[in-house]
This record gives C-alpha cells, sequence and structure tokens, in this order.
C-alpha cells in the first residue's frame, strides 16, 4: 500500500510542474524551462542530501545503468517540454500515455515480472480511457504529437531502469545522479536559447523544479516498494490534475467525455490498488 501511496502523490504532483513549464514556455524558450528543471533540481537537492542524508552519497554501484535512466528522464523532459509549449497539454499527456503499455511489456521482457490478466486489463481500460478524453482521431499530427509520442516511450524505458536501479543502489542517490547528469547536459546547450528572466520567471523556474524534485522522489521511492508493471496503471490519475490544471489556468472546459474518460481511468486504478492491497493483507 506504501508504494501505491507513493506513486499516486507523485502522479498528481507532476501536472503542477508541467503547468508551469507550459506557462513559462509562453515567455521563454522551451530548453531554458529545461535547464531551470534540472539546474534548480540539483540546487535545491544536492545540499538538503549533504546535510541531512549524507551517507548515501556514495558511488553509484551500477554506474552504466544510472547514466541510462538519467538519459531516457532527460529525453523524456525534453520531447514533453517542447511538446507542451506548442499543443495543449492535454493532447501531449495522452499522446505520452504509451508509456505505461510500455512499461508493462517492458517490465515482461526485461525484468521477468509476472503480468497477469488483471494488470493487463487495467492498463488498457485506462489507455481507453484516456482516448475517450481526448479523442486522438481529431489530433493532428505534428512534430510536437511525435516528440509526445517519443516521451512517452522515453518515460517507460526511464521507469524499467528505476526499477532495476532499486535493487542496486539508494534513490537518495539515484535522484542526485539524475540531476546532476540533466544539469550538466543541457547547460552546454541553454547559452544559444538564454533570455534573462524576470524575478517572476525566476520565481516559477525554482517552483517548477522544487515540485519535479518531489514528485520524482516519490516515484523512485514507490519503485522500491513495488513492481513496475503493478504501479503502470497509476500513471493515468495524472490526468485528473492534468485537466483541473489545464481548465483553470489555460481555459479547457471539461465535457461530457472528458467524465466518462475519468470514470474509466480512476475504475482502473481503484481496481488495481484494491488487488495490492488484498495481497498485502
Amino acid at each position: 500500500m506504501k508504494a501505491i501511496i507513493l506513486n499516486l502523490i507523485a502522479w498528481g504532483t507532476l501536472p503542477i510542474m508541467d503547468g508551469m513549464a507550459k506557462y513559462l514556455s509562453t515567455e521563454m524558450h522551451f530548453v531554458e524551462v529545461v535547464w531551470a528543471r534540472y539546474f534548480f533540481m540539483v540546487l535545491i537537492s544536492l545540499p538538503i542530501t549533504f546535510l541531512f542524508l549524507r551517507k548515501y552519497l556514495t558511488w553509484p554501484q551500477n554506474f552504466l545503468l544510472q547514466i541510462s535512466r538519467s538519459f531516457f528522464l532527460f529525453l523524456s523532459t525534453v520531447c514533453f517540454f517542447y511538446a507542451i509549449s506548442v499543443i495543449s497539454l492535454a493532447e501531449a499527456l495522452t499522446l505520452s500515455f504509451v508509456a505505461p503499455i510500455i512499461v508493462t511489456i517492458l517490465s515482461a521482457l526485461l525484468l521477468k515480472e509476472k503480468v497477469g490478466v488483471h494488470r493487463w486489463s487495467a492498463v488498457f481500460v485506462g489507455f481507453i480511457g484516456a482516448l475517450i478524453i481526448i479523442q486522438p482521431g481529431f489530433i493532428t499530427i505534428n512534430f510536437a504529437s511525435l516528440a509526445s509520442l517519443g516521451a512517452g516511450v522515453s518515460y517507460a524505458f526511464y521507469l524499467i531502469s528505476t526499477r532495476k536501479l532499486s535493487s542496486f543502489d539508494n534513490p537518495y542517490m539515484t535522484l542526485i545522479f539524475t540531476g546532476v547528469f540533466g544539469a550538466i547536459i543541457i547547460s552546454f546547450v541553454v547559452p544559444f536559447y538564454w533570455i534573462m528572466p524576470n524575478i517572476n520567471q525566476w520565481l516559477l523556474m525554482i517552483g517548477l523544479a522544487a515540485v519535479g524534485t518531489f514528485a520524482h522522489f516519490c516515484l523512485i521511492l514507490s519503485l522500491n516498494y513495488a513492481e513496475a508493471s503493478k504501479l503502470a496503471p497509476l500513471g493515468y490519475f495524472e490526468i485528473v490534475n492534468n485537466i483541473l490544471i489545464g481548465y483553470y489556468f489555460f481555459g479547457d472546459f471539461p465535457n461530457k467525455w472528458l467524465w466518462l474518460g475519468l470514470f474509466f481511468i480512476v475504475s482502473s486504478g481503484i481496481y488495481i490498488s484494491i488487488r495490492e492491497a488484498r495481497k498485502l493483507n
């Protein structure tokens, strides 16, 4: 049950970061937003870890897997932040929802996890709900749409790598490593797109990184307590806050298809949560 709670907190928090990123991308290049996400993530998490969790700052036991995991998250972040700078949050998020499907497949192929018919069903029911909300037949396929799809594929590999790393390295070190990797890479690129932010933009950039750091830390911890394929359907809860943020800040008014889709998504998550709770008791 601890894994489910942590996972839901992560997915419920991440849309706040996405909303901040979309707002900032209307005023600056998306590369600068990606830089803020990583730079301030390191600036926030490294001192806290050094002061209170210094014993966890060790060299990773599986360096190549840490590099791979960090690369997949970095690629997913770049693709998704570019996508939401062009298309709506809802459209970008739905296209990236290939991630839970791929996570379930990769969990069976790479992690040798047992994936039964119940988990397959929950994943596909949630995906149907997402399709009902967005009605993707009306989505115009462009580079931003392809970037959203790429973000979902990259994120699936990131989740699988995170699950695999839980057997080697502690979550605090994994979080720091991810931030440092992304900050170094994007710092070589951002000078070509730099526009000096004003005070409000600086505050939003710091807030974006703080929210993202907290959410990913919860996600890392959740994958220490449960298999990736078991938690995959819960990722659909991200769309709940995504829709609320889109409605309040960007004027996307919910319609009947949205509520019907949410019913499918929430039902799939509750179903898998109840099954996991029964197994733990």
